[in-house]
């Protein structure tokens, strides 16, 4: 595909070229020698000839000059409406544009020479051939070999032309600018063109034309197929494939590779080219089945493949990232940078990837030398941004993300991005600036409505924040959004009774711990409460809690793992990160890969940096199953069951019915290290020296582990959030916060008034209800308050 712009040069270049006279018009005879020209195999006589001319110059006549012919905007005119096609009939005449550059930095033709082995015999195309087709059919690795194939691409380009006048003209041809948004990476020799991935067009599939050019597209196949040998019929498959996707014609396309796929099963192109397909059209999973192929099929074929192979590791690795699969992507980028140091996009690609797993500090070293190979990255810059901002250097983080709209002032990823950081900031003026810039390109985005509304609220425009709310009712229907409008009614109630901040937030004091008790042996204590709030809120973020830890159970009875020894020596069933993402796939197969790639973030930062306290990139499996245990799906006594069996399954334990106590020791701490932001990693190294060789049999370990000093005991309070963290409280809200109460409602016994569980952990109360001690009851559900009102009635009458 061809931007007008260059497209309107090509057109300038041929006009001049049969100008012969330099009068600014192409009469008959001048024209008669353009269309024989850019025909060279068509043998026209002098009656076709004729008769095309009188069509031209009837049905351009408003574009003829008198006796000067065709101007320039007439022949400029004849392209536009698929009368021709430029590029075709500008390589037929060998005529040649100042070579572009693509978004990698490489010219046109350079990649073409990248590689000095040949698998074409420069000899079989003709000089002719060479000069009208495009730099892919040209290159001796991935161009067309045999003289009949040219034939094919003749007759394909004729069926793609007519097809795309017929859509034209009804206007059922779209396009899809996805300029705005991050780029998804693609190695050019894979993707498609800069061209193509900015505006690619839509084929209305459904339509009768559509159905006949697929008919016709079989023909041409069926002759690809019949060719005289094997590889005469591959050249042709490939051929027609890579035309179809230049074409965006991405289903006919795949067709074509994997029929080159069934001819020459060990080639590395077709199943390249087939992965590219399969990751256009979404199917991420078979695309990276095609991509291994074809990496194994590059390893093993020695040198020739050399300079393609970090290519086929960045698409894998994108084709992973399009499964969830971000730490298996990160193999990949890493391996592609290796092999190729001057590769940028895989330093962007891995920056990114270290950033979405919650590497910060390798994300932005990573990304800081893509930025360093290309400046203008505006997509590097952005996510240098987001790993800025999540180190906490905001101040830079802002400037990064200004770098990045400066180079593409409707990048959606920055702009919303900055929206966010400056809310964090409490500049919700310029936050809800970014966010209308935001729906400025992407008018639907009902985040960034959202997101607007709260930022225009916390600006105090009270009355603008309830119109960009109603905007995004509009655009959605989530729970969110009702309840941020309900939030809204509460702030303009208290700010008509005067009893409101100036910036429409109710007012609150933090009362100490000390002076929140408790009625009754139900109510959690607010420290107990606000720990396992934490877990809730990480179980939320993994949806381990939905993994059933039966799983857990079937892992390590069918799992094989190599025994490896540690730095201290001592045995382990461990593996790489990358190795045991694939396992937490297995355990969260019912996740979207979005979701999963932010639960695999979660379990990096919380867990894997604390096991593999070395840095080492290995994870202890067995401690790491125990580890999950307690947060997943399942009874308590079943979760404690499965983390003894973890336990036992470690090589440290095998042997033996039951595990050493010392091993039972340190995997209580590493719990509550991990779980209890009170305990630290250091107490974790209490234990080392200490060799306890003694056995712990599951009664005695299930005892240790509800050890309330000790122990993991606050999992019978994450129970009871996990079976009642979606109850609601009929109209109650909460007395600071003002949001409808979820979860368990904490009512003050002397004053009435009600708390959520966050702000009665974080000691909020209403400024106006001072007093020496708070007396709460918790209620799990409204049916618990009703009945316990009704038994305070009781006891009043009587």
């Amino acid at each position: 595909m061809t931007t007008r712009g260059s497209r309107s040069e090509k057109v300038k270049i041929i006009f001049h070229q049969f100008d012969v006279n330099r009068d600014g018009g192409l009469n008959r005879e001048e024209m008669a020698a353009l269309v024989v020209a850019v025909n060279p195999r068509v043998k026209f006589s002098d009656e076709q000839i004729t008769a095309i001319l009188d069509e031209v110059f009837r049905t351009y006549g408003e574009f003829i000059d008198g006796e000067k012919g065709l101007s320039f905007d007439g022949l400029l005119r004849t392209y536009d409406d698929g009368a021709g096609d430029v590029d075709r009939d500008f390589d037929a005449l060998g005529l040649e544009l100042k070579p572009l550059e693509d978004k990698n930095g490489i010219s046109q033709a350079s990649e073409d020479v990248a590689s000095t082995s040949s698998a074409v015999d420069e000899r079989v195309m003709e000089p002719h051939k060479k000069q009208r087709t495009a730099a892919w059919a040209a290159s001796p690795h991935h161009g067309i070999v045999f003289d009949d194939t040219w034939k094919l691409i003749d007759d394909l380009e004729i069926l793609i032309k007519r097809l795309k006048a017929k859509q034209s003209k009804d206007g059922k041809i779209k396009n899809d600018n996805s300029d705005a948004y991050s780029d998804p990476g693609w190695s050019r020799e894979l993707g498609p063109s800069s061209e193509i991935s900015e505006k690619r067009v839509i084929w209305d599939e459904s339509r009768h034309d559509y159905l006949v050019f697929v008919k016709e597209l079989g023909v041409l196949r069926s002759r690809a197929d019949g060719a005289r040998s094997r590889p005469e019929a591959f050249d042709g498959q490939m051929a027609i494939g890579r035309v179809l996707y230049e074409h965006c014609l991405i289903k006919e396309a795949l067709v074509s590779f994997k029929r080159a796929c069934e001819l020459t099963p060990f080639d590395v192109k077709p199943h390249f080219r087939a992965g590219n397909c399969l990751y256009v059209l979404g199917r991420h999973s078979e695309a990276k089945e095609e991509f291994l192929l074809a990496l194994e099929a590059a390893e093993s074929g020695g040198n020739q493949w050399a300079y393609l192979l970090p290519q086929i590791h960045v698409n894998l690795g994108i084709a992973l990232e399009g499964e969830g699969m971000v730490l298996s992507a990160c193999e990949h980028y890493r391996e592609a940078a290796i092999l190729c140091p001057t590769h940028f996009r895989a330093l962007k690609l891995l920056g990114s990837a270290l950033f979405g797993v919650g590497e910060y500090k390798a994300a932005v070293k990573a990304l800081e030398e893509a930025i360093y190979m290309k400046n203008d990255y505006a997509d590097a810059h952005c996510d240098m941004a987001s790993a800025l901002h999540a180190m906490g250097d905001d101040d830079n983080a802002i400037k990064e993300f200004q770098k990045a709209v400066d180079l593409k002032p409707g990048h959606v990823d920055a702009l919303y991005n900055l929206g966010g950081l400056y809310m964090d900031m409490g500049r919700y003026q310029r936050a809800s600036e970014m966010y209308t810039r935001v729906l400025g390109v992407w008018p639907n985005h009902w985040r960034a409505q959202l997101n607007k509304a709260v930022s225009l609220l916390g600006a105090g425009e009270t009355e603008e924040a309830k119109k960009a709310l109603k905007e995004a009712l509009k655009m959605t229907n989530r729970v969110e959004l009702h309840d941020a409008i309900l939030h809204l009614k509460h702030l303009q109630k208290r700010r008509s009774r005067g009893d409101g901040s100036g910036n429409g937030e109710a007012t609150f004091i933090t009362i100490e711990p000390s002076k929140f008790k408790t009625v009754g042996e139900k109510t959690t204590l607010r420290p107990e409460l606000a720990i396992a709030l934490g877990i809730r809120t990480f179980q939320r973020i993994t949806r381990l809690n939905r993994c059933e830890v039966e799983l857990i159970k079937k892992e390590i009875s069918e799992g094989d793992v190599a025994v490896s020894y540690s730095g201290s020596g001592l045995p382990e069933k461990s593996i790489r990160k990358a190795s045991l993402e694939v396992v937490l796939r297995r355990l969260l197969n019912f996740l979207k890969p979005e979701t999963f790639v932010g639960a695999v973030k979660a379990i990096n930062q919380k867990i894997l940096c604390v096991l593999d306290e070395s840095e080492s990139g290995r994870v202890d499996l067995g401690m790491f199953f125990a580890v999950l245990a307690p947060l997943c799906g399942g009874s308590v006594d079943k979760r404690k069951q499965i983390a003894y069996e973890s336990l036992l399954w470690r090589p440290i334990n095998e042997g033996n019915t039951q595990i050493k106590k010392s091993d039972a020791q340190r995997y209580i701490k590493l719990l509550r290290a991990i779980y209890i932001p009170s305990h630290g990693i250091s107490e974790i190294l209490e234990i080392h020296g200490e060799v306890d060789n003694s056995l712990v049999s599951s009664t005695e370990f299930f005892t240790m582990f509800d050890d309330r000093e000790w122990g993991f005991s606050i999992i019978s309070t994450l129970l009871r959030l996990e079976n009642g963290d979606r109850n609601r409280h009929g109209r109650h809200v909460c007395a600071t916060c003002r949001y409808p109460i979820i979860g368990s409602r904490f009512k003050e016994m002397k004053h009435r008034f009600s708390l959520c569980s966050q702000c009665y952990c974080e000691g909020k109360v209403p400024s106006t209800c001072k007093q020496e001690e708070y007396r709460f009851k918790e209620y799990a559900n409204e049916a618990e308050a009703v009945k316990d009102k009704c038994l305070w009635f009781g006891s009043k009458g009587s």
